[in-house]
């Protein structure tokens, strides 16, 4: 095992454009950050590009750069990688695809016209989408599809002998009608249509409706993979690590690369989420016989896709006030020879609401040799700093001091 213990903070989505809401500055400039601030004095800060020419901006081909692992070896869809992390028996003759429950429109219009208004329907919990969803896999469910239970708004479709067709985000679509991004399969379609009819007035959504709530109301299908083969990440780098995430998507490329995955309880994916939690089941793992932890705050992206500049904004103070400053602390407290890169995947502007392939900035901090900087912790000053790093799968070399 290694002496030294190494962290990622993956603040998911964290990076943006400048808003003039916020004087010009982008979130992550205006946000109150103070660790972050204190750490960009004696940390090495530059930019760094996560998506490979020609592939899509996803939270999957992009957290695999991070990690080390080429998406354009690497990636076979986002779906299996979800698939894994909740225990779904994928065979190689399998494609998985991710079965959001979202909220549409309800006014009195053919279901092609209606309008997709929100991608996570209004981050419903679990218990409640597991409700919704077994009322789904009631009608729909047979040998050809199979469906599973995720987090959230997140679950999965297994289609037994299927095939990887294009299908497209919700998160892409937001606040436009949904015609010409619904499935060119017929069943796909099918099965889309009848859950909005299965969950309309559903008495979960009733109660929802009542208290103001979007509805989770239909099934929105994306995503579509067959099953992932990645490397060891042990093997790989020489470290044991350890996951520490709320999303799916995270858990299952640590159970793809053989990492353990941390289970924090309160960890929800959005704004509320257990950061104190996230925090100790990391510093937990690095007392207990693993070297890197890898720590995915989701709630940036979620406030980028609700298009919500002053909750993007909280979202980042969190991650610095909850996660990034009582992380250091607590190493420094202890005398650990740590690494500390903090960065996010990719960009999810306000002004889009979904993700961008744009470089994003990074923060390296080595606990034994801190370096004397000038530059702040943010997009622009990452971009003066001159320092690139043109592929992001090789960011982690940085990290690993290779």
């Amino acid at each position: 095992m290694s002496e030294k213990k190494y962290i990622i903070v993956l603040g998911d989505g964290m990076a943006d454009e400048p808003i003039e809401a916020l004087s010009g500055m982008t979130p992550l400039a205006y946000a109150d950050t103070p660790a972050m601030d204190r750490l960009s004095k004696l940390s090495e800060i530059g930019l760094v590009h996560t998506i490979p020419e020609g592939m899509k901006p996803g939270s999957d081909t992009a957290n695999l750069s991070v990690l080390g692992y080429d998406p354009k070896l690497y990636y076979s869809g986002r779906s299996p990688l979800e698939a894994l992390s909740i225990g779904v028996p994928m065979k190689d003759t399998d494609v998985a695809i991710r079965c959001n429950i979202v909220t549409i429109s309800e006014e009195n219009v053919p279901f092609e016209e209606r309008t997709i208004i929100d991608h996570s329907s209004g981050e419903i919990s679990t218990e409640d989408c597991a409700v919704l969803l077994k009322a789904v896999k009631a009608e729909l469910q047979n040998e050809t599809y199979q469906f599973y239970v995720g987090t959230s708004y997140r679950h999965c479709l297994i289609w037994n002998k299927g095939q990887v067709i294009d299908l497209s985000q919700p998160h892409d679509v937001l606040g436009q009608v949904i015609g010409e991004y619904l499935p060119h399969d017929e069943q796909l379609l099918y099965m889309m249509k009848r859950s909005h009819e299965i969950l309309v007035n559903h008495p979960i959504n009733i109660e929802r409706k009542k208290n103001g709530l979007n509805p989770a109301n239909c099934c929105w299908f994306w995503g579509a993979g067959t099953r992932p083969a990645l490397s060891s990440f042990e093997e790989k780098n020489g470290l044991k690590g350890m996951m520490v995430s709320a999303v799916d998507l995270l858990k299952g490329i640590a159970v793809g690369a053989g990492m353990g995955v941390a289970q924090v309880e309160g960890a929800n994916g959005g704004l509320h989420t257990n950061y104190e939690g996230k925090v100790q089941a990391a510093l937990n793992a690095l007392q207990n016989g693993y070297d890197f932890a890898y720590i995915h705050v989701e709630a940036p992206d979620e406030m980028g896709h609700q298009g919500s500049v002053e909750k993007k904004v909280q979202a980042i103070e969190y991650l610095d006030k909850r996660v990034i400053g009582p992380l250091v602390k607590s190493l420094d407290a202890e005398g650990t020879n740590y690494r500390l890169l903090v960065m996010p995947d990719h960009p999810t502007p306000i002004r889009v609401r979904t993700h961008t392939s744009d470089s994003v900035p990074y923060l390296l901090y080595d606990s034994a040799s801190p370096k004397k900087e000038s530059h702040n912790y943010n997009e622009k000053e990452a971009g003066e700093s001159g320092n690139f790093v043109s592929q992001g799968h090789t960011i982690i070399n940085k990290l690993l001091e290779r």
